[in-house]
């Protein structure tokens, strides 16, 4: 579930209060590049937000008229508003970024064939931040070589901090 808190400081800047994580991108994409980008909210969601029900497995970014919107990001109803004045959870938001990040974005998915993934959501200064990435889907066999070469990683650490004890 992407709602699990993480302690890497990859995921957010320091000055940042943790929303949620994407634990699934990490594994499932090669990231590339990130880039901060606000969103446009309605009514009650920020109240939701703070109250860290959302879903960011399964979001994707994409470009639409030089335009950058988010799909897939589920936004839990705030248990205390009235549901007739509701957002609807799943709907396409807005996010915010300048105009030349944008069309930069937009080249490199086009020419690199990358895709557009939230990584984690976070408040800088009370305003609602996603880590959003540039990143390659991975096969399953990319998936083995990555825990194979984590693994390998790991265990040249303990050899040399036992070595480095003696």
């Amino acid at each position: 579930m992407s709602m699990a808190k993480t302690q890497k400081p990859r995921d957010k800047p320091a000055n940042a209060k943790l929303i949620a994580t994407n634990r699934r991108a990490r594994r499932d994409y090669e990231i590339v590049d990130t880039i901060e980008v606000g969103i446009v909210l309605k009514g009650s969601e920020v109240k939701t937000l703070r109250e860290s029900k959302v879903q960011l497995a399964g979001a994707w970014a994409q470009i639409n008229d030089k335009e950058l919107w988010l799909h897939n990001l589920h936004i839990a109803p705030y248990s205390h508003a009235a549901s007739a004045y509701a957002p609807e959870p799943g709907r396409t938001r807005k996010l915010l970024a300048h105009h030349k990040q944008i069309l930069n974005l937009e080249h490199s998915v086009n020419k690199e064939h990358l895709t557009l993934i939230p990584l984690s959501m976070y408040f800088v200064q009370g305003k609602a931040k996603i880590n959003l990435a540039l990143a390659k889907g991975r096969t399953h066999a990319d998936k083995r070589q990555a825990i194979t070469k984590r693994d390998a990683d790991r265990e040249a650490a303990r050899s040399m901090a036992l070595h480095q004890k003696r």
